[in-house]
């Protein structure tokens, strides 16, 4: 029974994702069309975040060790992807954190 009950949580919790992402991706696209000006503000910010997974592709390694391999990641290409993606969240991260202590000391000296 408890597996019955794990099944049916676990395909509603997909079900509820995946109409999360379409909601995400069709309600932008809808408010785009009637105010393109919008459009263009996501457009530089996606850029963005493309340069900034760009830096860190750039500096991450392409190295393989044996617990990747077992962890499924064959290749360089892969490897450096994803050490890309950790630098490009360590990176973004780190400047949120620089924000929210400016905003609140800005905010004291006020």
């Amino acid at each position: 029974m408890e597996q019955i009950i794990v099944n049916v949580g676990i395909i509603l919790a997909y079900v509820l994702i995946v109409i999360g992402i379409v909601l995400a991706i069709v309600l932008p696209l809808i408010n785009a069309i009637s105010q393109p000006e919008v459009l263009k503000k996501s457009g530089i910010g996606l850029l963005g975040i493309l340069i900034i997974f760009g830096i860190g592709y750039a500096i991450a390694d392409s190295g393989l060790t044996a617990k990747f391999i077992q962890s499924g990641v064959e290749t360089g290409t892969l490897s450096r992807m994803i050490g890309g993606a950790l630098k490009m969240v360590y990176l973004l991260m780190g400047v949120a954190i620089v924000g929210i202590v400016f905003t609140e000391f800005s905010k004291a000296l006020k």
